[in-house]
């Protein structure tokens, strides 16, 4: 049965929930999946590597394996994704966080940049991780950008069987990146402020690690999120304008229908940053599930005390169920 997300009235507020769903405090303290942690390099195919953090269960009495992929501009370290870690682990889960490229420290194991359409590098990761799963129930779970790439392989699932998956979570997602990125310009100032400097130190980065290849001189000084993005397209041969760079990865109702493995979307109806009328225009079937809530921000679901988080436990729901299919 879903079960719905009632915030207390003090932090319904949307932007205090997407705040506290980011906020740095809530990683605290002993987490037994970091401590175990190993640092493992996976192969994305075309000679492309992507940096992932491997924890198992000890002894190996594990329910399953999750693979955790964050927002844009955050990393295997994000809050968010150190809290739900966190949360499964001690549940009994295997974890694996994984950066996409240019994301966390991984800038220097591939000379390209980063871009949201880069999916088949993405996916097959995706099925490389599904094989340390050793025959367990395997789960993709993606936050914002991530729930975007988590949905893209879901479908990609459909032609290309991931071994042993069970189940994609998708928190919050961007289903059209164009919109995200004007909502971010537009929303308070706090969100481009931390957006772009969080871009442009990664452009900072790439620019050290490949002086012949980048010069973003002029580009950094682009002071909205639209404004890079449309500056930094010369540096996407593949794709002829911006419109058309978002146009790959935006996901419309039709782009479900080919879904054979269980999807379930969870997004609020006050999300600062992605429109719930995107989900909204998604049909339920037998394969794709949405839980839309009043409250809860973009990738937020915070409740006051102690700062626990509502998607969570409903992940973990979620996951008991299908390790009984």
């Amino acid at each position: 049965m879903k079960k719905q997300f009632t915030p207390n009235p003090w932090i319904k507020n949307p932007h205090v929930q997407t705040i506290l769903g980011s906020l740095n405090m809530r990683a605290r303290g002993r987490n037994a999946m970091v401590e175990c942690a190993k640092e493992t390099i996976i192969d994305g195919g075309n000679g492309v590597r992507l940096l992932g953090y491997h924890s198992l269960q000890s002894l190996g009495k594990s329910r399953g394996l999750v693979t955790l992929i964050h927002g844009w501009e955050g990393s295997s370290d994000s809050t968010y994704v150190l809290s739900t870690g966190k949360h499964l682990h001690n549940k009994g889960y295997d974890i694996f966080r994984l950066n996409l490229r240019d994301h966390g420290n991984s800038h220097h194991l591939n000379e390209g940049l980063f871009h949201g359409a880069l999916i088949e590098e993405t996916f097959q990761a995706i099925y490389n991780i599904s094989r340390l799963s050793e025959n367990r129930p395997y789960c993709v779970i993606g936050f914002s950008l991530g729930g975007n790439f988590a949905l893209r392989i879901a479908v990609k699932h459909s032609s290309s069987k991931i071994p042993n998956l069970r189940q994609v979570i998708s928190v919050s997602p961007a289903l059209d990146p164009y919109k995200a990125t004007l909502s971010i310009d537009a929303s308070l100032a706090i969100y481009q402020y931390y957006f772009l400097k969080k871009w442009k130190n990664s452009l900072r980065i790439k620019q050290q690690l490949f002086p012949d290849r980048y010069d973003f001189q002029d580009i950094l000084k682009m002071q909205t999120c639209m404004a890079l993005t449309e500056a930094i397209m010369p540096y996407y041969p593949d794709f002829k304008s911006y419109t058309e760079y978002f146009s790959q990865y935006t996901l419309r109702d039709d782009f479900f229908s080919k879904l054979a493995v269980p999807v379930t979307i969870i997004a609020s109806e006050d999300d600062p940053i992605v429109s719930i009328d995107d989900v909204r225009g998604l049909k339920e079937s037998r394969y794709l599930s949405l839980s839309l809530q009043a409250y809860g921000g973009h990738c937020g679901f915070i409740e006051f005390s102690p700062l626990k988080c509502w998607y969570e436990e409903e992940i973990e729901r979620i996951l008991s169920g299908s390790e009984e299919t």
